[in-house]
């Protein structure tokens, strides 16, 4: 086959190579976000896209589904940081504890809590992510219309889960926004053991370059993590 730029045996030795089930999956994935993306009239941004493949049952990690998404072509929508996102609560200010040193020895010492809002062309979503400053791992997340303590305990308990569910002694520290200062993420802490920690007010929670990483590869992902395991790291 010189027009491909490869020999004729060699062509017909690759074309007769059985198909992977890897493959097959990855052709009905591939075809399972392009069904989607059309019936949406080509409206649907990835967080959307996302949401309604979890809905279907997909379990995938989010970098293989956003490779799928940039070969189909279809882009997801960027993430625009709104100012002003953090509302004040009406609750004092926990202590700050880790006063813009993120950093830790150990796995498990201090997370970090953030807020991120997601703009797509049917209205705004919002993220809730928690890491682990010593490893810079994502380990709990959640997403939906508002951002609520029920979207900021919802990520925490995931986080909770990745690590086993002892969890006691964790310090959570996050922006003094109204959703970690409400009496229902108050009672979520509390009850795993954790510390809250809070910053000054309209200063980042989380290291620059880590939110960053953070939010492209969610506002990119179009399926289901895979349940966590519970390890350290």
């Amino acid at each position: 086959m010189p027009s491909l730029g490869v020999s004729e045996s060699w062509f017909y030795k690759w074309r007769n190579q059985p198909v992977t089930a890897r493959e097959v999956r990855r052709a009905k994935l591939a075809d399972a976000i392009r069904q989607i993306f059309d019936e949406s009239g080509g409206t649907y941004g990835s967080p959307k896209v996302w949401i309604t493949l979890v809905r279907q049952g997909w379990r995938v990690s989010v970098n293989t589904a956003a490779k799928l998404m940039a070969e189909l072509g279809l882009a997801g929508r960027k993430i625009r940081r709104r100012r002003g996102l953090t509302r004040p609560g009406n609750q004092p200010a926990f202590p700050d504890f880790v006063r813009r040193d993120f950093s830790a020895t150990a796995p498990d010492q201090v997370w970090a809590g953030d807020m991120t809002e997601i703009v797509t062309s049917e209205g705004k979503l919002y993220l809730a992510t928690v890491i682990d400053l010593f490893s810079r791992r994502l380990l709990g997340y959640a997403m939906g219309e508002r951002h609520d303590a029920e979207l900021v305990a919802a990520s925490l308990h995931m986080a909770a889960a990745t690590r086993g569910g002892d969890v006691r002694g964790v310090i959570f520290h996050s922006d003094r926004g109204s959703e970690y200062q409400s009496r229902r993420f108050r009672r979520a802490c509390r009850r795993l053991g954790v510390t809250q920690s809070m910053g000054p007010a309209r200063v980042s929670t989380m290291p620059s370059a880590r939110r960053s990483t953070v939010c492209s590869r969610s506002s990119t992902s179009t399926g289901a993590p895979s349940p966590p395991a519970p390890r350290r790291g």
